[in-house]
């Protein structure tokens, strides 16, 4: 049986870790069935061929692909280059592939889509997304109802869809929230593998990196508390039942 690669971006260690244990927990893969690389500290192994796995999974990240390439960090540039590299095998393969934030923006620059802060930007917490009729009718999401709660926080968006994309959710605040390219190439805004105690942990550990004024924290761990988000790991869980 193939493994799934899950690419890290995370340069915090315990945020990193949280975020890999919560991606195993909401896709029901076991350590030995997923090949974990940070890439903030690690490099992709040489002539990696993306077909050697059942598939891809992104995490998310404090960087943001639209940021001006001479204001990237170093580590934010190296992690943006690996992933980016390994855009044009996944998708000329339409191999199995699941962007969660940071991912949804890779994909959408690998085909040359809008990518910025102009608009669409939402604050940390709970959104409600919807369902479009296309999304209805997806592996993924058919079935979740016609909208629920999901976690979400980014300074980034995707500004119009990409040609030969198929949109699958929306939110009011940010309408590219879940979209798909091929059959099997997913990404999504929000962060299907959180729960609450993750972003209380993301809250802390970012509150100083501009998503919101840092006296807010408490007040949105409180929100983040509150939620009801469920749905969004079942995305996960579907999509690891799908390819496995």
């Amino acid at each position: 049986m193939k493994r799934f690669l899950i690419l890290q971006l995370r340069p915090e260690t315990e945020a990193s870790d949280a975020e890999y244990a919560s991606i195993l927990d909401k896709t029901g893969l076991s350590p030995d069935q997923s090949h974990r690389i940070r890439l903030d500290c690690e490099d992709l192994p040489e002539g990696l061929d993306v077909t050697d796995y059942a598939g891809v999974i992104v995490g998310g990240g404090p960087g943001c692909v639209s940021d001006d390439p001479a204001t990237k960090s170093p580590v934010d540039a190296r992690v943006e280059a690996s992933i980016m590299g390994l855009m044009p095998q996944i998708t000329a393969n339409d191999h199995p592939f699941m962007g969660c934030c940071y991912g949804l923006g890779i994909l959408t620059a690998h085909l040359d889509g809008d990518v910025s802060k102009n608009q669409f930007g939402e604050p940390v917490g709970p959104s409600i997304c919807h369902l479009t009729e296309e999304g209805a009718h997806d592996p993924l999401t058919a079935g979740l109802g016609d909208s629920f709660e999901a976690f979400v926080g980014h300074k980034e968006a995707v500004q119009s869809l990409p040609d030969g994309c198929v949109h699958l959710l929306a939110s009011d605040p940010c309408p590219f929230q879940m979209i798909r390219w091929g059959q099997n190439v997913y990404a999504t805004q929000f962060h299907p593998e959180a729960n609450a105690q993750d972003f209380e942990q993301r809250i802390n550990i970012y509150k100083d990196f501009g998503y919101f004024p840092p006296e807010d924290a408490q007040r949105l761990i409180d929100i983040c508390h509150a939620a009801d988000v469920t749905k969004p790991g079942e995305i996960l869980r579907r999509f690891a039942q799908r390819y496995m």
